[in-house]
């Protein structure tokens, strides 16, 4: 199942995309696509209703973030050789754990806010995980048994204010639009192997990145496991993954985003964004 928010910011409400790509209204069938509904059994209850016969919902609508009251937004950073090599720092040992605030959730094609004064805006496509119930010293053998689904995220970031300050990420990871995710969450059944997605990303229709989710230092299941050891984690959490290769950061010189910018995205399966950049 592929299922969404949609509609005005602060008053989303949920649906399911179909067999046809048409959205369909889930109002009358759950409240919203929360922590409430991400169980295998409030996802069995949608999976049971005909989707024929629910209202249609025009293709013009606005796609807001795929889950709503996310509780916790955790990142892990520096999860692809290719990117910790670019961006000068060690390969991990074990997974860089940040942060970020749940007011940078946003919609999938809402913007991208620059933050004033900054300097060094940039992008970073990455699979982003929903955790469907709690999940607690859980091990990497049942870790995926926790995962309601995947989606695409942005981990939008500040460089400056992330590395060049002194403090921890979070500062340059959190500012309003910085965190892009849907336009839909797939479940893990439709998903496949969330360790063989592509993801690409692209700047005013120019390539940055490629990869694949098969070159994680880290997978999905080692990610769950050791974050569950460290932190309860509860259904509708959000964990995004990591970026592979191709980040502003990494160019020589760098390239960072401006006021104008178009950022396009993608992972196989899981749809597109689109954000063009304004300044705050």
């Amino acid at each position: 199942m592929k299922l969404l928010r949609y509609g005005e910011a602060g008053s989303e409400k949920p649906g399911i995309l179909d067999a046809n790509g048409t959205i369909r209204d889930l109002s009358g069938i759950v409240g919203d696509i929360d922590g409430s509904v991400l169980s295998d059994e409030g996802l069995a209850k949608i999976a049971a209703v005909d989707t024929s016969t629910l209202p249609e919902v025009s293709a013009d609508v606005r796609m807001g973030p795929c889950v709503g009251s996310v509780g916790k937004f955790v990142c892990i950073g520096l999860n692809y050789t290719d990117h910790a090599i670019e961006t000068n720092n060690p390969i991990p040992e074990e997974p860089v754990v940040f942060m970020k605030a749940t007011s940078a959730i946003c919609g999938p094609n809402d913007g991208i806010e620059v933050p004033r004064n900054a300097q060094k805006t940039d992008w970073e496509v990455e699979l982003a995980v929903v955790i469907g119930k709690e999940a607690k010293y859980v091990s990497e053998a049942d870790a995926l048994d926790y995962v309601a689904g995947y989606c695409l995220a942005n981990d939008v970031s500040e460089r400056a204010l992330q590395t060049e300050s002194t403090g921890q990420w979070t500062k340059g990871k959190s500012h309003d639009t910085f965190g892009p995710f849907g336009p839909w969450m797939v479940t893990k059944d439709d998903a496949g192997n969330p360790q063989e997605l592509d993801l690409w990303l692209d700047v005013n229709g120019e390539r940055r990145q490629t990869g694949n989710t098969r070159t994680m230092i880290f997978t999905v299941a080692h990610i769950v496991s050791y974050l569950s050891e460290r932190m309860s984690l509860q259904p509708g959490d959000i964990i995004s993954t990591g970026t592979p290769p191709g980040v502003g950061a990494g160019f020589k010189p760098p390239v960072f985003l401006h006021n104008g910018d178009v950022v396009t995205l993608g992972i196989t399966g899981l749809g597109e964004q689109r954000q063009v950049c304004r300044d705050a």
